[in-house]
């Protein structure tokens, strides 16, 4: 019996060490680089990532492992001052990867007080002798081509097998065409490459050319932001990552191998933000002359990331909003993170027991009101009652809301925009202030707005009557909201607000 406990105890630990053997022997893909490469911690912070993220999602990761030790702005030759190549080396062993992109920050100074990160252009031998104004260290500065040499020597040392790219292009356009930088970083990575008779991805030309196939308007917005010609958004570190795993396949190199025949991509889930509320949100079958703000409300948001639904209804209530069903279909479609924005109003001054049965009790109370209508009865509620409804609701839900006032009318008593106050923005607040939900005085401030522009601009605003806006004040009244979410600093939602520099005066200041 103690033999056979014995056997078995030996047949395990084989077992378990041919196992780990196995796991060992596994190669691993080390991508070393900037940001382009990685992008902050890697985890698409303010939207940007770098190829170096998704180049995983391209091969099989159950035959060869990714390790991205790529850091935003190093150079070739910080990226080894910093002990960061080191870390990478000392993890080398016989049969693994190096992906090795530089070039975008190696143009910077060689020597300064705040990044001194430049290296001597080409791939000479070149060196300048300097003390560091940021390090305070005494360094030899090398050639960019020098740098990139000594990481693939080292790499080889080790038995590893270095793969070099040649930098993406950034978003810029000349006569519809992306510059290259096949005289520079890219023509030296090159020839590094051929030096050294390792495999070379043409990444910069590559990468430009698809980038015209899809055109400027296209680019800037989807694959790049407006506001960084460097960074790629998701889609832009994909289109990189096919771009580098395309020409993989194309090479010699064994990692081609492990590039899987029917890659799944899976972009980051989108946030979604709701919108609920009145025909002064909604889009209203796209009557140009009752446009809601919720339709103008996507152009200052980055839909790469979020999605924004418009779920406003005209002629509603909060009141209805709830009794017609509204709310429950928007509640059960809430998610963990999502946003809602809540603005109502308009039509909860109507009459409460007659007419359209959609008006509300005033106030913020628990007062009840029974209602009956059609043999069916009714319990009507105060305004305040059902704004918090919708706030607790989304966020047992796991969401998190935002109330708004309404958006003022085209009415000037004594010349000045009428506001109301003391009455639904006010009530609204205190719903906003009694849940611990975030509050945007949309009403007032856009009040201000209307009065410094004067009558005669806003009466253009409101074609046909004095609620509706047309397109240009349903612009307005976007723009409003969001660079009023923009300045709330504890709302996630701003991070995913995008205002245009000129199309906000107040945002610039």
């Amino acid at each position: 019996m103690k033999a056979i406990k014995i056997l078995s105890i030996l047949c395990l630990s084989f077992l378990f060490f041919n196992f780990a053997d196995k796991k060992q022997d596994k190669p691993t893909v080390y991508t070393v680089g900037d940001s382009t490469v990685k992008n902050g911690r890697g985890d698409g912070s303010g939207g940007l990532w770098g190829w170096g993220d998704y180049i995983g999602q391209f091969l099989d990761t159950t035959k060869v492992r990714l390790e991205n030790h790529a850091l935003g702005g190093t150079s070739s030759r910080t990226f080894q001052d910093k002990g960061l190549w080191d870390v990478v080396f000392k993890k080398l062993k016989k049969g693994d990867y190096v992906m090795i992109q530089f070039g975008h920050n190696d143009d910077g100074p060689l020597n300064d007080d705040s990044r001194a990160r430049g290296t001597i252009k080409g791939i000479g031998n070149e060196t300048q002798e300097i003390d560091n104004m940021l390090t305070k260290k005494h360094e030899t500065v090398h050639t960019y081509g020098w740098y990139i040499q000594k990481v693939v020597r080292e790499a080889k040392s080790k038995g590893a097998i270095p793969i070099i790219c040649s930098p993406i292009p950034r978003n810029d356009w000349k006569e519809g065409k992306v510059p290259r930088n096949n005289k520079s970083y890219g023509l030296w990575a090159k020839q590094i490459a051929e030096q050294e008779k390792v495999t070379f991805i043409e990444l910069n030309d590559n990468m430009a050319i698809e980038m015209e196939k899809l055109g400027e308007a296209k680019v800037t917005g989807t694959y790049f932001y407006k506001r960084d010609h460097t960074h790629t958004s998701a889609k832009g570190a994909v289109l990189s990552a096919s771009v580098i795993i395309s020409e993989l396949k194309k090479s010699d190199n064994s990692l081609k191998n492990y590039v899987l025949k029917n890659p799944k991509i899976v972009l980051p889930a989108k946030k979604k933000v709701y919108l609920i509320g009145d025909s002064t949100m909604a889009n209203n079958g796209n009557n140009p002359n009752a446009v809601g703000w919720g339709v103008e409300f996507p152009k200052y948001c980055d839909t790469t990331r979020i999605e924004v639904i418009n779920k406003a209804r005209g002629g509603r209530s909060t009141r209805t909003f709830v009794k017609e069903g509204l709310w429950e279909a928007v509640k059960n479609q809430l998610k963990p993170g999502d946003f809602i924005l809540i603005q109502f109003g308009h039509n909860d001054a109507g009459a409460v027991d007659k007419e359209k049965f959609r008006g509300s009790l005033k106030g913020n109370g628990n007062e009840t009101q029974v209602v009956v209508r059609d043999s069916l009865t009714e319990t009507v509620h105060t305004f305040g009652w059902y704004m918090e409804k919708f706030v607790k609701e989304a966020k047992e839900k796991g969401a998190i809301p935002i109330v708004l006032s309404q958006t003022p009318r085209n009415e000037w008593p004594n010349d000045k925009v009428e506001r109301r106050a003391d009455s639904y923005g006010g009530w609204s607040k205190i719903a906003a202030a009694n849940t611990d939900a975030f509050f945007i005085d949309l009403n007032e401030i856009v009040a201000l707005k209307y009065e410094a522009l004067g009558k005669e601009t806003v009466k253009a605003f409101f074609p046909k009557d004095h609620t509706h806006t047309g397109l240009e004040g349903a612009n307005l009244n976007a723009l409003t909201a969001a660079e009023s979410l923009k300045k709330i600093k504890e709302c996630a939602l701003k991070d995913y607000i995008e205002i245009p520099k000129n199309d906000s005066k107040q945002e610039s200041k």
